[in-house]
């Protein structure tokens, strides 16, 4: 029992962030055949397929990072409540920024919730960096994808506010 005890946090926070992920899917999956491919997109859009892998390992990259960070802490404490709070607060923007841009078709409300989603990570990142440099480093690689999606959630936004959408 013991040696479940010592890898269940770490599957646990590593796993969480797919959560919101795989709901998120459900609505993503819906809406790419018909309204997504109706929008126009710049030339760098990445093509559909990479976006599942990409998040799963940005996905699994942050949660274990919070992982270290709470192992770190020794467990929530008062110490861990503003590295994984602010950890916890992009989760949820992350998690919004779905049902938002692809189930609500609000690009321009996608945009505010990708670059809340940014600043906040940022902030998580560096406030991880003091306790475990290899946590704040997981999260680089999202940082770098949070700044390329939110240009193309700016250029989908611009190059589509003119035209109506179909629902």
């Amino acid at each position: 029992m013991d040696a479940v005890k010592a890898w269940a946090p770490a599957v646990g926070f590593t796993l969480l962030p797919h959560a919101g992920g795989f709901l998120g899917s459900k609505i993503t999956r819906k809406e790419i055949p018909v309204w997504y491919e109706s929008l126009q997109k710049p030339s760098w859009c990445p093509p559909n397929w990479v976006f599942a892998p990409v998040w799963g390992t940005l996905y699994t990259s942050m949660g274990y990072g919070s992982y270290l960070v709470w192992k770190e802490l020794g467990g929530f404490s008062e110490k861990s409540v503003v590295p994984l709070g602010l950890y916890a607060g992009q989760l949820a923007l992350n998690w919004a920024w779905t049902p938002i841009f692809f189930g609500a078709h609000k690009t321009g409300w996608g945009l505010v919730t990708l670059l809340l989603t940014a600043g906040t990570a940022t902030a998580t990142t560096a406030s991880w960096y003091s306790i475990n440099k290899a946590a704040a480093y997981l999260m680089v690689p999202y940082l770098a994808w949070l700044t390329m999606a939110s240009a193309l959630n700016y250029h989908i936004w611009k190059d589509n506010s003119k035209k109506k959408q179909p629902e």
